[in-house]
């Protein structure tokens, strides 16, 4: 049976002021790393000081800021299977795709051990999670929403934020398609459902619905 209360932890990683997360039951030793970011010694620290061993590693787009980490948790962790949507795996070895390349980083990762497509589900950590396709932002973006939880939480990258939403000026970006994404696969969940953003604070479907100024319940849905 799932545990109630897992611990989510947001590890802020600059320049771009990107959440990764660190999630884990008290009970377990292991965890789900999310979104490892461009400061992945911080991401080490944390793992151990609470003497956990990552189960997966979960990347929700392929920009360089949320995949910047995996190199330094697969050096550590090579069993550690590494999973990111169908569209967007081919970001991981392409600096100009991942746009690390724009500012002269030229960042890859390894490759991944898995690929997830809408509707698959993973259990890793004690956590059961859904995978959802939400282009927009990236044309492989996905989120993983947590099943048998409550409330649910989602660890959504850069799809719906606090008052806002994720950029869609980078190649491949289209603000339809995330409007469409946040409207059908994120809005039909719970009100409570807890929305773990990659920037900025933590927010919730119902708080979006009422008054995001983008995707909010007052705006344009066709846009």
């Amino acid at each position: 049976m799932v545990p109630r209360c897992p611990i989510i932890e947001s590890i802020l990683s600059v320049p771009f002021e990107e959440n990764s997360y660190l999630a884990y039951f008290e009970e377990r030793s292991d965890c789900l790393v999310v979104d490892p970011g461009l400061e992945p010694d911080k991401i080490l620290a944390a793992i151990d000081q609470r003497q956990l061993t990552p189960a997966a590693i979960l990347c929700t787009h392929g920009h360089a800021d949320h995949i910047a980490g995996t190199a330094a948790l697969k050096q550590r962790w090579p069993a550690c299977p590494l999973v990111i949507g169908a569209g967007d795996e081919s970001k991981l070895s392409d600096p100009d795709a991942n746009l690390s390349a724009g500012f002269g980083i030229n960042l890859v990762s390894p490759p991944a051990d898995q690929i997830v497509r809408d509707g698959d589900s993973l259990e890793q950590a004690g956590f059961c999670l859904e995978v959802r396709d939400t282009p927009g932002h990236s044309i492989g973006h996905v989120v993983f929403l947590t099943l048998g939880l409550s409330p649910a939480m989602v660890f959504g990258g850069d799809v719906l934020f606090s008052g806002s939403i994720g950029r869609t000026d980078f190649p491949g970006c289209s603000f339809g398609e995330l409007k469409r994404s946040i409207v059908e696969k994120l809005y039909p969940l719970p009100d409570d459902t807890i929305v773990l953003p990659g920037h900025g604070p933590a927010t919730t479907i119902g708080e979006e619905k009422r008054s995001n100024p983008y995707v909010g319940l007052s705006s344009d849905f066709e846009g």
